[in-house]
């Protein structure tokens, strides 16, 4: 590959894909201050325009193989894009999601104010997230990584709220701190392979680098870096602190863009470290699967205690990023025999993207019309309303992993690979490293609870909106009354449309689902042949109905009995889980805001403390103060010096003058006096300078244009 990237060229499409968004977006954002309603159409044309874009580059794949695009002085770095399989596959998903979503706001951000600049930064979150996915060569990845993240920051404070302006600065600092973590990966990376081949980190030949050049004390801190910055987007714990935040805050459609594809930018991350820096590594693939099932766990715990719509979904993507991130780590551990756990990661990432544009749009729906999201507000809206509820009974059926509906074929694979490794180490095939066979048939057993608990919370939601009534009768009216004017025809079929591909998925695998695990698979470095996976046997019919089980246990006994207390009107939900459990507000704040300013203050104390002693030590020992003569009143010795000198001038010069007369000059020390006031003023004039930050900027700066003609001087002469 090295060889063939080394001049501009290639298919220019690629950078169509990237650059479109971005003109399109300033382009929308011109007509918008001057024709709402054509701005719409044109932020439509252009979501349009890159999803055909992308759907003839998907379409054509299979004749023209893969393909690449080089600019290499772009930026000082180059601009390195790259579309295999898994590229067009994803990028076919993310333009549709974008076109989904951009078509929907027309009718959803009616209320809303600022409607340009939504429009302007969704099309360069657009524009980004291409980037991302299309890039070939690490620093390319890391360059649009960075612009998808400040730019989609914007959809979190649109409403600019409290809530919104708090929940944003939530995600700036994760993005913003993983970010630099990032780039300390990629500079730790680069050291450790000696810049890569031609200086270059090929993401496609990641592993081939690594094998051949790695100084492996590089490797390791590099790949705990890069996982930082990844996971930290993908909303892994410990960094997952944003995405309950940011979601319920942000609107509906940039919440299935976040949930749906932003997270998918990280987890793109985390597959190019596990696949390619740790390829087949069962230390790190242990890792990875334990990780997974702490995030899969918490995020389902999250999620069957919120009371907030909007906010149980965002903490289901929690633990639907959980379920992926346990794939991967099977990627690892089960070495050349991972395609049923490489298939399975692959398709429930495709699977969650589209699960979750289906449920965020519905309850954008929800909020559209009642401009609330807690369940006691919400509670009976969708009674009367088949088709809401035929669109959201379809995203809950596919993220519980119900038979016939997408997200059961994702979750069989991931199911799969986690017995197939048990049965190797219970059989002695593959040697216990980490995990024994009894614990990974806890794991096992653990991925079922979860999948339970998926179930529960998406009970929960689904009988709260679409079966019980409102304890407030006139709301109950009121949401009644609603049947026909609730959802614009458009959008309607849109989300109808959207719902149906999950049925489909779901009923016919083997057709629809089965050739996008062959075109994506190469990605993983998956080596294996396709495993033959018979999904309505009944052995794996078995894990989804015990998870089916646990789940309608737990929505009866935690949900119905201990989540529901008793209120003035009836039987509410409550929130079980204390605010205080919060990680940001009970770990991140008050270390970064409280311990560490503490803890550094203290330790600067101690560091002055120190020097001072050991100045007065010196002092006192091995350079004693000289004794001076006399201590001078007043000013210096320069100043002292000068004015007597003056004095005795001026003193001199009058007795010249007063030769004759009976009275004669008197001497004074008035220029002494005056040379020792006006030092003293100048001293503080040259103090409050030196200690302003102007001063300071403009010897940086003065520093900065000298180092700059000297580099020129140096290069050029």
């Amino acid at each position: 590959m090295n060889m063939e990237m080394t001049a501009s060229g290639g298919n220019l499409l690629l950078p169509v894909c990237v650059v479109l968004p971005f003109v399109g977006a300033l382009a929308v954002y011109g007509i918008g201050r001057r024709n709402k309603r054509l701005r719409d159409m044109a932020a439509n044309m252009v979501a349009l325009a890159e999803f055909l874009v992308l759907l003839w580059l998907f379409l054509t794949f299979g004749k023209t193989g893969r393909q690449w695009f080089v600019l290499p002085d772009f930026g000082g770095v180059g601009l390195y894009l790259i579309l295999d399989g898994f590229r067009a596959l994803y990028g076919l998903l993310a333009s549709f999601m974008w076109l989904v979503t951009t078509v929907f706001c027309g009718e959803y951000l009616r209320s809303y104010h600022n409607r340009n600049r939504y429009y302007l930064f969704t099309l360069f979150t657009l524009g980004g997230v291409m980037g991302v996915f299309l890039s070939g060569e690490l620093m390319t990845t890391f360059l649009f990584f960075e612009l998808m993240s400040f730019s989609s920051y914007v959809w979190v404070v649109h409403d600019e709220t409290e809530g919104a302006m708090r929940a944003g600065g939530t995600y700036l600092a994760i993005a913003v701190g993983g970010g630099l973590v990032m780039l300390m990966g990629l500079f730790l990376l680069y050291t450790g392979l000696g810049a890569g081949a031609g200086g270059h980190l090929w993401t496609d030949e990641l592993m081939l680098q690594v094998l051949s050049r790695s100084s492996y004390r590089y490797l390791l801190p590099a790949g705990v870096c890069l996982l930082i910055g990844f996971g930290a987007k993908a909303g892994a714990f410990p960094l997952h602190i944003w995405l309950p935040k940011a979601h319920p805050v942000a609107p509906a459609p940039a919440s299935a863009l976040l949930s749906g594809m932003l997270t998918k930018a990280g987890v793109f991350g985390v597959i190019l470290i596990s696949c390619g820096m740790f390829w087949h590594n069962r230390i790190w693939g242990t890792y990875m699967l334990l990780l997974g099932v702490v995030t899969m766990v918490l995020g389902a715990v999250l999620a069957l205690f919120s009371v907030n719509l909007k906010r149980t979904l965002a903490c289901s993507s929690l633990s639907q990023i959980g379920f992926i991130l346990v794939g991967i780590g099977m990627c690892g551990l089960l070495g050349d025999e991972n395609a049923a756990a490489v298939r399975g990661t692959l398709l429930h990432m495709v699977n969650h993207s589209l699960i979750k544009l289906v449920l965020f749009l519905a309850a954008g729906v929800i909020y559209q019309n009642l401009h609330r999201l807690e369940l006691n507000e919400i509670r009976g809206f969708g009674r009367n309303k088949p088709l809401l509820q035929m669109i959201f009974l379809a995203g809950a059926l596919g993220i519980g992993g119900v038979p016939l509906w997408n997200g059961y074929v994702s979750k069989t694979l991931l199911h799969e690979s986690l017995v197939e490794y048990g049965t190797l180490l219970a059989e002695g095939a593959a040697a216990p490293l980490l995990l024994t066979a009894g614990q990974m048939r806890a794991i096992e057993w653990i991925f079922l609870v979860s999948g339970g608990l998926t179930v529960a919370y998406m009970a929960k939601l689904y009988v709260c909106i679409f079966v019980e009534r409102n304890v407030d009768l006139e709301k109950q009216k009121a949401y009644d009354a609603m049947k026909g004017a609730y959802l614009g025809r458009v959008n309607g079929c849109l989300l109808a449309f959207c719902a149906l591909l999950l049925t489909a998925a779901g009923l016919l695998p083997g057709v629809l689902m089965n050739p996008l695990a062959d075109m994506g698979q190469s990605f993983f470095l998956a080596e294996g042949s396709a495993p033959v996976v018979r999904y309505f046997s009944p052995g794996n019919l078995k894990g989804a109905l015990i998870s089916l089980s646990v789940g309608g246990v737990i929505y009866l006994l935690v949900v119905r009995l201990w989540m529901m207390r008793a209120g003035a009107a009836g039987r509410e939900y409550c929130n079980r889980l204390s605010e205080r459990l919060d990680l940001e507000m009970l770990v991140y704040r008050p270390l970064l805001l409280r311990i560490l300013p503490f803890v550094g203050g203290v330790l600067c104390r101690i560091a002055d403390s120190l020097v001072d002693t050991l100045v007065i030590l010196l002092r006192k020992t091995l350079l004693r103060d000289s004794a001076l003569p006399y201590e001078l009143p007043e000013g210096t010795v320069i100043t002292h010096v000068t004015g007597l000198v003056l004095d005795h001038f001026v003193y001199w010069g009058r007795r010249l003058r007063s030769l004759g007369k009976e009275e004669k000059p008197v001497y004074g020390r008035r220029f002494e006096h005056r040379l020792a006031v006006l030092h003293s003023s100048v001293s503080e004039y040259n103090t409050a300078i030196s200690r302003s930050m102007s001063f300071g900027l403009f010897l940086f700066c003065v520093g900065f244009l000298l180092t700059v003609v000297y580099l020129l001087v140096y290069y050029y002469f």
